[in-house]
């Protein structure tokens, strides 16, 4: 009887200490988890009409030496337009020109870059803050910053824009600016890169562990972890649901939020090594969502979900009024 209450007892001091190491684990992993969505929430947001920019002259310089008759020129182009190829960006657009009936619409593509995609449809404008680009062009070139655009209120039938809004200042006064410019129930078929990698601007996803030094190895040895689907479910499913639940709440429209991210304008390392922020799907998606605009290709919110590589297609409200 004594053998029987003595085990009991050992098993019962295990549970114990099994759930109190259980509750340790829970509790470290709550602390670990608020720190995470602490450090990785995009604060960043603005309201664009009540802010002016003034174009950064580094921003402008290098996209007009990007585009000038010269080595790094050829480089850039032809980086871009093998990753448009990659990713089928030429057959997406077709696809949404054909199953719009666009073909002989007005329509504007917000950073034209070489001019790839202006043959698409027969009246086309391409904009591009770069005015060295304009040589690339036989249709419509305007340049001009995506920010403030200088065409009309509803002056589109549609618009496309490809791999810009990571590389814009204010994204947001972006978005309003195509918002603006495209007519009610017009279409947009937004394609930026999202969630791009603080990382890019140094190259540290091509270069080898010899380029850097203690820092930078530990950066680099960090990589796997930064982009194991794990790390990205940990901090992600809990912002978009607080980002959810502030619309829900004060079913107004939200501000836009992403991360700023430093460009590097001195060597293009790698894709995005030029852009300025890193910009979620699902945050772009309830921009849209909250001012009334139907997304045609989401289907439902899960859809919007995936971090990387997908297009939002958007038919276009009236602008709601400003408070």
């Amino acid at each position: 009887m004594s053998n029987g209450s003595s085990i009991s007892g050992e098993i019962l001091k295990l549970a114990r200490e099994l759930r109190s190491a259980l509750k340790s684990i829970v509790l470290a992993s709550l602390a670990l988890e608020v720190i995470l969505i602490a450090a990785l929430f995009p604060y960043h947001s603005e309201v664009p009409e009540r802010i002016t920019f003034t174009p950064q002259a580094s921003e402008q310089k290098f996209y007009d030496q990007t585009y000038a008759e010269n080595e790094n020129e050829l480089r850039y182009v032809e980086f871009a337009r093998a990753s448009a190829k990659a990713y089928g960006v030429q057959d997406a657009v077709s696809k949404f020109v054909k199953d719009n009936h666009l073909e002989n619409t007005h329509v504007l593509e917000v950073g034209a870059g070489s001019g790839l995609l202006q043959d698409l449809v027969q009246d086309y404008t391409g904009l591009d803050i770069s005015a060295t680009a304009r040589r690339y062009f036989h249709k419509t070139f305007v340049q001009g910053d995506a920010r403030a655009m200088p065409f009309r209120d509803g002056e589109f039938d549609a618009a496309w824009s490809i791999w810009v809004l990571e590389h814009v200042p204010n994204p947001e006064m972006a978005l309003a600016e195509m918002r603006r410019v495209i007519k009610p129930n017009g279409l947009l078929f937004l394609f930026p890169a999202f969630m791009v990698s603080p990382l890019s601007a140094d190259g540290y996803h091509v270069r080898p562990y010899s380029d850097f030094g203690v820092k930078g190895k530990l950066i680099k040895l960090s990589m796997p972890v930064r982009q194991s689907p794990l790390f990205w479910i940990a901090y992600a499913f809990p912002i978009r649901a607080i980002r959810r639940a502030d619309l829900a709440l004060t079913n107004r429209p939200t501000s836009f939020h992403y991360w700023p991210v430093t460009p590097n304008y001195g060597r293009y390392w790698e894709a995005d090594s030029d852009a300025v922020n890193s910009l979620d799907r699902y945050e772009t998606y309830l921009w849209f969502k909250s001012r009334g605009d139907l997304c045609l290709n989401c289907g439902s919110e899960l859809d919007t979900f995936p971090m990387y590589g997908s297009v939002l297609i958007f038919r276009v409200k009236p602008a709601p009024s400003l408070h």
